[in-house]
């Protein structure tokens, strides 16, 4: 483990908890073809295993947004750098995200995508911040919640470092 990292959530822990989030999404999906929209980077990697593991047809889709530009904290602005390629309308939707934190950017993508009319919409997140949260929102399906310290790996970064980790870990430069 390189130094100035303590793994909170290991790669077995991960791989068994999506696993059980993909038996969960598609019981519950079950005879539908579920449009899986990945918002990068931070979801990559988690879309990616959790698309592998579903047993219903599902196709991908990406949007691409800031709100944290190279600082550890959002900013609350949020902006899409990449929209959709896929319409939306009348289709079952499920938003992956890696981490829900203060909400602020989840609640932003949610409000926007409510607006092109899918059929249902739902949120998947791997990591949960429930203390940090700023607004009311919650996701449908959550991997983990996560005690308030700046985790990265498995997707997530500082500064574009650390995605490639196979582990979740506190950056501890940043611990509570």
């Amino acid at each position: 483990m390189k130094k100035g990292l303590k793994v909170l959530l290991s790669k077995e822990q991960i791989e068994e908890r999506v696993k059980e989030l993909a038996a969960a999404i598609s019981r519950d999906y079950q005879g539908k073809k579920v449009l899986l929209i990945g918002v990068l980077k931070g979801a990559v990697i988690f879309l990616s295993d959790l698309c592998r593991q579903l047993e219903i047809e599902s196709q991908i889709d990406f949007m691409a947004v800031s709100s944290y530009g190279s600082s550890t904290a959002s900013s609350g602005v949020v902006r899409i750098l990449k929209d959709l390629d896929e319409e939306i309308e009348g289709r079952d939707v499920l938003l992956v995200e890696d981490i829900v934190d203060t909400g602020l950017t989840l609640k932003y993508l949610k409000e926007n995508l409510q607006a092109r009319r899918p059929r249902s919409l739902k949120i998947a997140t791997l990591l949960d911040k429930p203390e940090r949260r700023k607004v009311d929102i919650e996701p449908d399906y959550c991997g983990f919640r996560i005690p308030n310290e700046f985790v990265v790996g498995y997707g997530l970064d500082y500064n574009e470092e650390y995605r490639y980790l196979a582990d979740i870990c506190i950056l501890l430069e940043f611990a509570q």
